[in-house]
């Protein structure tokens, strides 16, 4: 663990009013995000989300809240990385999904038996998104064959031991920066509570992202055609699969919500194929269901938080994801 000094004007402030089309699920979206929050790094309060942030080397916090009876969320950025305010709101939107067009989807998803009682119970309901895409993958892999409250404090310990304090940072739950892909590489994470081979695919994928052999990140252009951004997709995902340890869970995973890919589908998700099989015996295994699944493209990542959501609100908890 090393430790950060505070940069200068930690008392700059700028605020981004984000508009999106409702309606919005706001209190899931939060429930999701606290369940899965990187301890020390992220975390869900008094109905906000905040995180420590950087951005074109500037530090800072970010703290995400929707006003009542407002169409909008609004992003309060402070430190020095509130100068580059106008840049975030696009990563912001894009975490926060606020780009959706919830009258499109939910109609589509309603057409369907098995969702339109979902849809009716949830409408509006988003797919959280990720601020990093390398954190995003580094949860994924720690949550392989374990639950979600495991993988969170797997996760805490990973930023604890391989992440940096940053002294003076004004909101103790999130005065941590996330270990960064070299760090993570070389790190010792010996008794860190993952088999052997899962810390190894871990450490793989941070040393890929490193030395730039692998690039995970969504880029924001505003001239990408839908026909390019399903090429970065596809190549994005060939890049993942081609390391060890990482299957096609953990890469639908990763494009639902750090890429935006609507169409994204984890198949063999435990939680999905459950769900899937309730509602139809004859459906188990994940070949079995394609068809039945392939009936709510092009917006199947919805499809996916709707039937998670269905047993987080049956459980009370973050289930699901």
């Amino acid at each position: 663990m090393s430790t950060v000094q505070p940069d200068r004007d930690t008392t700059a402030v700028a605020t981004l009013e984000l508009p999106f089309r409702a309606p919005y699920d706001w209190p899931r979206v939060l429930r999701f995000f606290a369940g899965r929050a990187t301890p020390g790094v992220e975390t869900v309060e008094d109905g906000s989300y905040r995180r420590a942030i950087e951005w074109n080397g500037a530090s800072g916090t970010l703290c995400v809240s929707r006003p009542p009876r407002r169409r909008c969320l609004v992003a309060t950025i402070e430190g020095p990385v509130s100068a580059h305010a106008q840049q975030l709101a696009a990563p912001v939107a894009r975490m926060f999904d606020l780009n959706a067009n919830p009258a499109a989807i939910d109609a589509h998803l309603a057409d369907d038996a098995w969702l339109a009682p979902l849809v009716a119970a949830a409408p509006g309901l988003r797919v959280p998104g990720a601020w990093s895409a390398f954190e995003l993958v580094v949860r994924a892999i720690v949550g392989q064959q374990v639950s979600v409250k495991a993988a969170t404090t797997i996760i805490g310990r990973l930023v604890q031991r391989v992440g940096e304090r940053i002294d003076g940072h004004p909101h103790a739950s999130t005065a941590w920066r996330f270990p960064t892909p070299a760090a993570l590489a070389s790190a010792d994470l010996a008794a860190i509570g993952m088999p052997g081979k899962r810390v190894a695919a871990l450490q793989g994928f941070a040393a890929a992202v490193a030395s730039g052999a692998v690039a995970i990140e969504l880029t924001d252009d505003a001239n990408a055609t839908a026909s390019s951004r399903a090429n970065d997709f596809d190549a994005m995902r060939a890049a993942l699969l081609a390391l060890p340890g990482i299957g096609p869970w953990t890469v639908e995973y990763v494009a639902m919500r750090a890429w935006r890919d609507a169409n994204a589908w984890p198949a063999t998700d435990l939680v999905l194929m459950q769900a899937i099989a309730a509602r139809d015996p004859a459906l188990v295994r994940a070949t079995q269901q394609r068809t039945r699944t392939d009936a709510w493209r092009p917006w199947r990542a919805y499809a996916a938080m709707h039937l998670w959501n269905e047993i987080a609100d049956r459980a009370g908890a973050a289930r699901g994801g």
